[in-house]
């Protein structure tokens, strides 16, 4: 049985070649990803027994996102079929001053219209460790979001830890909306990780002495933003992302974790963006990996922003790499010189 087990959407990605605009484009690349399926890959390409729990259409197009996750081991034995399509976005990736542009054709795909009878989480979670999901998923309409609560009401039934990744988006919900549905939620959640500015979307906290648009972020400021979910909602851990934009190209990428006693910071790493989607996915996967595994609170942090930043070097939604270039990058081998 998988370890972990992920639920949310998995999509078809279109972006233009390259650089190229949309404007510009006569064809598209075409990859897969979401969310939670972000983090599935992650961890089964370190080694780690992992389900992923949608729906998709019973289709050619559906079944082709069903083989990619399939490629990478994960276990899709739970999907459900049937709806009428796979949700798609468009991605036109942005360079130096030019930010990303994301455009959602994702409406009435087959995960949104799911009913509470497709999934026996039961079934589903029996002999799981850690069940994962993201803000996405409940932001999806109202019945993804009582089969998100059906889920980890049933996960704290069997004793798995919870993780969630706030992840808010506001084409799919206002944050009056987000902040009643994922405030429910939170009570099941013993993990939560969030970005620089999610707590403040979500929840109305904010950090002070921070500006997201210039890049200026504040230890101390989020210091107070994890003490006060942790305390507001009883989290054994809270994980905040740290991304200081310089320009769609360059970043200055780190992290934070906290455990009701000690707050960690992770190294810092500038970093120089080939594909930044997925990259706080990424993150959560090598955070779980790391707690999952039994490392330290610090090394799980370190670990997880590690593989981040590798992700960023990586085209498509999905982190292609393995616990020893992790850690190799933890030790301090991020020179890129080539590996003979």
């Amino acid at each position: 049985m998988a370890k972990v087990v992920g639920f949310g959407e998995i999509m078809l990605r279109l972006s233009p070649p390259g650089y190229l605009r949309f404007v510009q484009a006569n064809s598209f690349d075409v990859v897969y990803g979401g969310g939670e399926a972000n983090v599935c890959i992650s961890l089964a390409n370190f080694g780690i027994d992992t389900a992923y729990v949608t729906k998709v259409p019973d289709n050619p197009i559906g079944q082709a996102a069903v083989n990619e996750l399939r490629r990478y081991g994960v276990d899709t034995g739970f999907i459900a079929k049937g709806g009428e399509r796979l949700g798609i976005y468009f991605l036109e990736k942005g360079a130096s001053q030019r930010p990303s542009k994301v455009i959602y054709d994702r409406k009435y795909s087959s995960i949104s219209q799911a009913k509470s009878e497709d999934f026996d989480w039961n079934r589903i979670l029996e002999g799981a460790e850690w069940f994962h999901f993201t803000g996405i998923t409940p932001a999806l309409g109202d019945n993804l979001a009582g089969i998100t609560l059906e889920a980890c009401k049933v996960a704290k039934e069997k004793g798995l830890t919870v993780s969630c990744d706030l992840n808010y988006r506001k084409n799919l919900w206002p944050s009056e909306k987000a902040g009643q549905v994922m405030g429910g939620l939170m009570q099941y959640v013993d993990v939560c990780i969030a970005n620089e500015e999610d707590a403040d979307k979500v929840f109305g906290i904010k950090a002070d002495d921070t500006d997201i648009s210039s890049g200026k972020l504040s230890n101390e400021g989020y210091k107070k933003v994890a003490d006060e979910l942790y305390t507001r909602f009883g989290f054994k851990k809270v994980a905040i992302t740290l991304r200081g934009s310089i320009s769609a190209s360059d970043n200055n990428w780190a992290a934070m974790l906290y455990d009701g006693n000690e707050f960690y910071f992770s190294k810092n790493y500038r970093i120089h963006i080939v594909d930044r989607v997925g990259g706080g996915d990424s993150f959560a996967g090598g955070l779980i990996y790391g707690l999952i595994s039994g490392y330290h609170p610090r090394e799980s942090l370190e670990f997880a922003v590690a593989a981040s930043c590798l992700k960023h070097s990586i085209e498509g939604d999905f982190n292609h790499v393995s616990v020893s270039e992790v850690r190799n990058l933890m030790e301090g081998g991020g020179s890129g010189r080539v590996v003979r």
